[in-house]
């Protein structure tokens, strides 16, 4: 009887320090909660992270961020999806620099798998984790209106420069956050797809990373954060930088450490806090809830770019 009454008391114990533990984790967190309250937060969400389906301990950490006061807006992306669907239609895919040429034919896959498959299944995963989310792409209430991207290319032989055509690839040229404030008015959290408009009426497919950013800058938004499939920013060692200011991320890029696909996330980001964005977050999405731990602990889940 004495070991029973002994065995119950340990469980006790063990339940009341997870307790004890909860608690102290909800009073650490409460400075964070308070910093954020009101404050809109831009995510975007890769495909690279939905291509085994939508995380659901993404579409959680969007809901609490929303229960706690933050106004989450979410930007994703598609490109492995986008690639297997024309893959499946016989519509061949040629990259230039790592974008994807899109011509007439693939921009209507392109616009079918982000702002239709995608998006909803974003959208139903925040509604079905307690959230109450609307999808929309570029091309509603002109939230993206875009302009085609162009790029000069020099060859290496002769010197000559020649404008690359991307096909309907483009770029932000205005943001309208009046679109957004209406819904986040709502109490709904926008979920877009990275499709804009162009002054004509064009259907133009953008870099998630790009809207992103134009749409962070646009909402003057406390926290542009990037899901990755990285820690964020390694230094020549493989450690990470948890902390870098815009003439140092820019430096790093100028001495190499810096590189590859790496590059353009920076520049987003560098591009957005000169917007007036407060931070950027460059963070390992593979981290179960990074995005609650980057706002509401000191030590945070990635690389955080300042002005």
């Amino acid at each position: 009887m004495a070991m029973q009454e002994d065995g119950g008391q340990d469980r006790n114990l063990r339940v009341m320090a997870r307790w004890r533990s909860t608690a102290r984790v909800l009073v650490e967190a409460l400075p964070y909660i308070l910093r954020y309250d009101n404050q809109t937060i831009v995510v975007k969400y890769g495909g690279h992270a939905m291509e085994d389906g939508v995380n659901r301990n993404f579409a959680q950490d969007i809901v609490l961020m929303k229960q706690t006061g933050i106004e989450p807006v979410v930007v994703h992306g598609g490109g492995p999806q986008i690639g297997q669907m024309l893959k499946k239609l016989q519509i061949p895919s040629q990259f230039i620099d790592g974008l994807r040429v899109t011509d007439a034919a693939a921009i209507e896959v392109v616009e079918m798998v982000l702002a239709g498959s995608i998006n909803k299944q974003i959208v139903s995963t925040i509604n079905a984790a307690g959230g109450r989310a609307v999808g929309l792409s570029g091309k509603d209430g002109n939230l993206v209106v875009a302009r085609k991207l162009e790029r000069l290319k020099r060859d290496p032989d002769t010197g000559a420069a020649s404008i690359v055509d991307f096909g309907f690839v483009g770029e932000p040229e205005t943001i309208n956050p009046e679109v957004l404030h209406t819904i986040l008015r709502s109490d709904l959290i926008p979920v877009i797809a990275p499709i804009g408009v162009g002054r004509n009426g064009e259907t133009y497919n953008i870099n998630a990373d790009t809207v992103a950013g134009a749409v962070a800058g646009a909402m003057h938004a406390a926290r542009l954060m990037l899901l990755t499939d990285v820690e964020g920013v390694l230094d020549r060692d493989k450690k990470l930088i948890p902390k870098l200011t815009v003439a140092e991320a820019r430096a790093l890029i100028a001495d190499g450490t810096i590189s590859g696909g790496m590059i353009p996330k920076i520049e987003t980001a560098i591009e957005a806090v000169e917007a007036g964005v407060t931070a950027a977050v460059i963070l390992d999405g593979r981290i179960a809830h990074a995005l609650l731990l980057e706002l509401f602990t000191e030590h945070g889940a990635g690389t955080l770019i300042t002005a």
